[in-house]
């Protein structure tokens, strides 16, 4: 049966840059960098605007990489908590289409529009619709693909109409072998660089290379996923556009972007002390506790490194079972190489209340200082309360502290 397109992924065109515009006209057609840290040349670029892509500017680069080839850029420090609640914004205006808006990122949400036809016309006309108010709304100009299902209409944004001067791009099941399958392997949505990697040792080089690609030799070599990329190549994928998918978290965790290289174990070691404490709170605000604890190292440029993961005896959300198994990752896999991202997930949530009664005192204990520290840090603030290690100089707790998501408010 054939499928219509009633998919949309909206994507905000340099977001972080374009709010900032949006609230400082003045920026308007200058290159503006959305910045770490402005008065820190090795802070990194998390957003420029088009003026300053169009000079090479690229996300990820540092400050002073970025400045050495638009030396006339003009760097702005993030303001988070503007971000979120543009963001917000932009998602009730996508709710006036329809009930079906699933938010992807702070800067990326799926909407279906799927029996509205009566009231915006086709997805195309809808995606039109959607853009004009967001820009009315917010003034922040975005980008909209469609498709029959969320991966089309995530390519279509991604590869066309991002370049179209409409802004939409369309794409159904019978354009995936002549808009798919000539595009390398490291564009289509859901491919990292390792796996990229991985696909071209195999002499994969075109998403249609995957696709004409023997799916139970993918199986055998990489499993599950195996299937899944198969299914994708061919523009097949079936989960649907969600509403709720960000209020039922399935993990909890936090990143960091360092200052500076980190050279030595210790001063990685109390970063991830650090994150660990974070993502144990947050999950105890959330009445959850995990069983997989993961951690994840990348270097300045943000390709070597690693992620691995290990499970829990059992479920828990305590600072200290979490780090024991983050510090055991770290130690088994950490090559010594400087570290500049240092990442902390913890996964396989389950309710706080479901855990079994076998607690120890010893780890009762814990709980109960965790829970009075947490009182402290709501009532009085994230620092009220501290590690005494957090006072080293290679400490990031203090700076977090005035930041959302690791950026300034």
């Amino acid at each position: 049966m054939k499928v219509e397109p009633t998919v949309l992924l909206a994507d905000m065109n340099s977001f972080y840059a374009s709010v900032e515009m949006a609230h400082n006209p003045t920026l308007r057609g200058q290159p503006v960098l959305v910045c770490g840290d402005p008065e820190r040349r090795h802070g990194i670029i998390l957003a420029a605007s088009r003026e300053a892509k169009r000079r090479g500017v690229k996300t990820a680069m540092t400050v002073g990489e970025a400045r050495a080839i638009c030396p006339d850029a003009v760097c702005v420090r993030p303001r988070m908590s503007l971000y979120l609640e543009v963001s917000w914004q932009i998602q009730q205006i996508a709710r006036t289409l329809s009930p079906l808006v699933e938010p992807y990122s702070v800067d990326e949400l799926f909407i279906d529009v799927r029996g509205a036809e009566h009231i915006w016309g086709d997805a195309v006309e809808a995606a039109g619709i959607f853009r004009q108010r967001v820009w009315e709304a917010v003034k922040v100009p975005c980008s909209v693909g469609v498709g029959p299902n969320k991966f089309l209409s995530k390519m279509a944004c991604d590869v066309e109409a991002k370049k179209s001067p409409s802004g939409v791009a369309l794409w159904r099941a019978d354009d995936v072998e002549a808009k798919l399958h000539p595009l390398p392997t490291g564009k289509m949505f859901m491919v990292g660089s390792r796996m990229e990697r991985h696909f071209r040792n195999m002499g994969l080089l075109t998403i249609g290379d995957l696709a004409h690609y023997p799916v139970h030799y993918l199986t055998r070599r990489f499993g599950l996923r195996g299937a899944v990329y198969h299914n994708l190549a061919w523009g097949r994928d079936c989960s649907p556009v969600c509403p709720d998918s960000l209020e039922q978290a399935k993990s909890v965790g936090h990143s960091i972007t360092l200052p500076r290289d980190y050279h030595h174990s210790d001063d990685i070691e109390l970063v991830l002390l650090e994150l660990t404490d974070e993502v144990c709170r947050r999950a105890r605000k959330l009445g959850k506790a995990g069983r997989t604890v993961s951690v994840g190292l990348r270097a300045y440029d943000l390709t070597r490194g690693f992620y691995r993961q290990t499970a829990l005896p059992s479920p828990s959300n305590l600072s200290g079972a979490v780090f024991e198994k983050a510090q055991l990752l770290f130690r088994r896999h950490w090559d010594g190489r400087p570290v500049r991202t240092v990442t902390v997930d913890l996964s396989g949530l389950e309710e706080d209340g479901a855990l079994q009664q076998e607690l120890f005192r010893d780890m009762d204990r814990q709980d109960r200082v965790s829970r009075t520290m947490d009182r402290i840090r709501d009532a009085l603030g994230t620092t009220a309360i501290v590690r005494a290690s957090s006072l080293l100089p290679s400490s990031q707790a203090r700076d977090r502290a005035v930041k959302i998501g690791g950026h300034y408010r």
